[in-house]
């Protein structure tokens, strides 16, 4: 089976439904099936939609992050005291008179923190900067093959549900010719 890059399975197109519903197969499967598809590619839609979001939250943090080492790199130099407004609670605000130490503190995540230096901290955040915006980018590409395979799919249970009507329709137009 066909997939894109990061394993999301590409839905078939029915050309000719009769490939697809057999003896084995009735009609009521084989919508069955498409619509467990779709319910898959949504619920996978779903997980990506909350990563986007996610990733769109995450990165411009990093990218005050990296300006503000930026910044901190260049008062290095000079004697005069750094001043920053902080954020202790969501609205919760103090100031701090920084010292030139050539370090900085970095949240990792889990109540963890660390220490780098300027260097350092610069590399590591640009690294998770681009691994961020390569994230974003798989996820978005993610998002538009996921509608693309949905919107197959509903083309499919339409096929499906309308040459059924038809079989139906001739069906019964024989038996009312043969009576």
């Amino acid at each position: 089976m066909e997939t894109n890059p990061r394993g999301i399975p590409r839905s078939p197109f029915v050309e000719r439904v009769e490939d697809y519903v057999s003896e084995d197969e009735p009609v009521e499967i084989v919508l069955k099936k498409f619509q467990e598809a779709i319910s898959k590619y949504k619920f996978m839609e779903i997980n990506l939609l909350q990563r986007r979001k996610v990733l769109e939250e995450k990165i411009p943090e990093i990218e005050k992050t990296i300006a503000m080492v930026e910044y901190l790199t260049e008062k290095q130099a000079s004697d005069e005291p750094v001043y920053s407004d902080f954020e202790l609670n969501d609205t919760l605000y103090a100031q701090a008179k920084l010292e030139a130490s050539g370090t900085v503190y970095l949240w990792l995540g889990a109540n963890v923190m660390l220490e780098y230096s300027f260097a350092e901290a610069t590399d590591l955040l640009t690294s998770k900067l681009t691994t961020a915006k390569s994230s974003l980018k798989d996820t978005v590409e993610d998002l538009l093959f996921l509608r693309d395979q949905i919107t197959t799919m509903e083309v499919n249970i339409a096929r499906v549900y309308n040459w059924d009507v038809k079989q139906r329709r001739l069906a019964r137009a024989q038996a009312s010719a043969s009576k």
